[in-house]
Order: C-alpha cells, then sequence, then structure tokens
C-alpha cells in the first residue's frame, strides 16, 4: 500500500503547480517515474526539453532541442501554455522573454523546461507550491 500513497503524494504534489493538470501530472508519474531523483538538468533532458549544441571547433551552430521522451515533452508544451497564463510566477517569465523579443515556440520551450525544473523540485523536497507575492 506504500507505494500507491507515494504515487499519490506525488500526484497531489504535481497538482498543486498552477498550469499541470490531470493529464500532465500523470504523464509525468507514467512517463518519468525518476522524478524527484534527477537534477534539473537531468529532468530536462529525460523530457527532450534541454538545448543541444551543434558546435564543431570554433564554430558555434544554433541550440535546439532533441531526444527525451517525445510523448512527455508533448505534454510538457501543453502545460507550459496554462503554466504562462495562469502561473504567476511562470507568467512573468514568459513576459520577460517576450519582451526580449523571443519567438513564441522558444519561450513556450523554456517555460516547459522550467516547469519540469520546478515539479522535479517539488517532487525531490516532497512538498507542494507555494506562491510567493513579489
Amino acid at each position: 500500500m506504500g507505494r500507491y500513497r507515494h504515487l499519490a503524494d506525488t500526484a497531489r504534489i504535481l497538482r498543486s503547480v498552477p498550469g499541470i493538470g490531470p493529464v500532465a501530472s500523470s504523464t509525468l508519474i507514467a512517463e518519468l517515474p525518476e522524478l524527484g531523483a534527477l537534477t534539473g538538468e537531468e529532468a530536462a533532458a529525460l523530457t527532450g526539453l534541454a538545448p543541444v549544441a551543434q558546435d564543431s571547433g570554433t564554430l558555434r551552430g544554433k541550440r535546439a532541442i532533441a531526444g527525451g521522451r517525445r510523448a512527455l515533452r508533448h505534454v510538457m508544451f501543453q502545460a507550459a501554455l496554462v503554466a504562462s497564463h495562469h502561473n504567476p510566477t511562470l507568467k512573468a517569465f514568459a513576459d520577460r522573454l517576450r519582451k526580449a523579443g523571443k519567438p513564441h515556440k522558444v519561450i513556450v520551450t523554456a517555460v516547459a523546461r522550467k516547469l519540469v525544473i520546478i515539479a522535479n523540485a517539488l517532487c525531490k523536497s516532497r512538498r507542494e507550491w507555494e506562491h510567493r507575492h513579489p
């Protein structure tokens, strides 16, 4: 029975984050069972949201996301769209990127990456989301 309680607690923690709903939390639990036992960078890489360099010698190529767990990445893009409108912290982050002239897809990818990192950190500390007023 302990395993089911742990999964229920993980789902509750994930659902406490504005932008992560029932589909995103279930997908995170199913597709990323390592959640909470990883670093933020590892979680982003496994989700396929970490930038991959296309460098060779002195040539610096464009950064792009690649690899990872495709189904999870698609669900996190949808969660990022919601979070960038309804999560005050991530909305401010998205607005800052928008003001800097970043393309929409870059903004959504950055918000999705930050959302995965937040979810991983909360699962690691076994704490629910707390909104901090500026």
